[in-house]
């Protein structure tokens, strides 16, 4: 039994007629978008920590209410979701902003690769912020409701920042596009 040949890679001649073999797909993406997206995952840490620095059960900076310090009190646990959920929406919009200034900004490749990480980046903050709960929290008494310790208790929260991301570089994108000057008319700054 005889093993295939091993096919040879793709060649092609260019205009001075000298053959060269192509490169891969994979080498022929820009490694900058890699970086690119990596750095907003890894975002995610740092929101996870200011999460946890300015929510309620946290170190609770936002309204420094010694009430609402404690996971027990109630009235805490929706203001714990909406400081993440701030800083989602934050977050978001920032990606869309500096997506938008980008020189590959149009492909739809990197607006995918920038959503997908955002993603990411915000399943990294959640569990980074649970994790500095219960590092940095002191004991909770989860017998009465598991949200008294430092939880996120509305998941679709988790949704905020691709979809920021998203919709934020949408706007952009038509408001650029609805303020671009038209061929054959003069900007705004020509008119007299």
């Amino acid at each position: 039994m005889t093993q295939p040949a091993a096919s040879s890679p793709a060649r092609h001649q260019d205009e001075a007629g000298n053959v060269r073999a192509s490169r891969s797909l994979v080498q022929q993406r820009n490694p900058r978008s890699r970086l690119w997206a990596a750095g907003i995952a890894a975002s995610g840490l740092p929101a996870g920590i200011l999460w946890w620095l300015l929510a309620p059960g946290g170190l609770n900076l936002v309204s420094g209410n010694a009430a609402l310090a404690s996971g027990a009190n109630t009235q805490g646990w929706l203001a714990r979701d909406l400081v993440l959920a701030g800083l989602f929406v934050f977050a978001g919009c920032l990606v869309a902003v500096l997506l938008s200034g980008r020189k590959d900004a149009g492909s739809s490749r990197t607006l995918l690769l920038s959503v997908g990480a955002s993603g990411v980046a915000a399943v990294l903050a959640w569990q980074t912020g649970l994790l500095a709960g219960l590092w940095l929290g002191g004991p909770q008494d989860t017998s009465v409701s598991a949200s008294v310790a430092f939880s996120l208790r509305s998941y679709t929260v988790l949704l905020l920042w691709p979809a920021a991301a998203a919709c934020g570089y949408f706007a952009i994108s038509v408001f650029e596009l609805l303020h671009r000057p038209q061929e054959g008319q003069p900007s705004a700054g020509d008119r007299v």
